[in-house]
C-alpha cells in the first residue's frame, strides 16, 4: 500500500514539529538543570568536576524531554485542558513529575540490579530523598512553562 503526498507531509510536517519540541523543552530543561549544577558547584566549592556536571545535566534534560513528550503523546494530563489556565498548568506539571519520578526509580532500580545486587538489595539501596528532589525541578520548571 503506497502513501499519498499528502500523507507523507503530514508526517514529514509532524516530524519537524516534534523535533522542534524535543529541541525547546530540552533547551528549557537544560538550562534549569545547568544552572542547578552551578549553583551545587558554588555551594560545595567543587570546581574540578563542572564538565561532568553539566554533561549529565544536558543528558537528564534529553532523557526527561523524551519522558515528557511520550507523556504527551499518550495524552497524560489532559484531565484538565478545558479548565482555567492555571488549574491545567498545575495539574499537568503534578502528573508529569510523577511520571518522572516512576521513571527515575526504574531507571535506578535497573541500574543497581544490573551492577549485581538483588531486587531487596536495589530498592532499599535507592536515594528516595534524591529522586524527589531531581523530580520537584521537573515539576516547578514545567508548571513554570505553561506549555506542557
Amino acid at each position: 500500500m503506497t502513501k499519498t503526498a499528502g500523507e507523507k507531509s503530514t508526517r514529514k510536517e509532524k516530524a519537524k514539529r516534534e523535533f522542534r519540541d524535543l529541541i525547546m523543552i530540552t533547551l528549557y530543561l537544560a538550562f534549569f538543570f545547568c544552572a542547578l549544577t552551578t549553583y551545587s558547584m558554588l555551594l560545595l566549592n567543587e570546581f574540578n568536576q563542572k564538565s561532568w556536571g553539566y554533561g549529565f545535566a544536558l543528558i537528564n534534560a534529553l532523557v526527561i524531554t523524551k519522558v515528557v513528550m511520550i507523556g504527551d503523546a499518550a495524552k497524560v494530563g489532559t484531565k484538565y485542558e478545558a479548565r482555567p489556565l492555571l488549574l491545567s498548568a498545575l495539574y499537568k506539571a503534578f502528573v508529569y513529575w510523577l511520571l518522572v519520578l516512576a521513571f527515575h526509580f526504574v531507571e535506578e532500580l535497573i541500574k543497581r540490579l544490573v551492577h549485581g545486587a538483588n531486587i531487596t538489595e536495589a530498592s532499599d539501596s535507592i536515594r528516595l530523598d534524591e529522586l524527589l528532589g531531581r523530580s520537584i525541578v521537573v515539576f516547578c520548571t514545567s508548571s513554570l512553562s505553561l506549555r506542557f
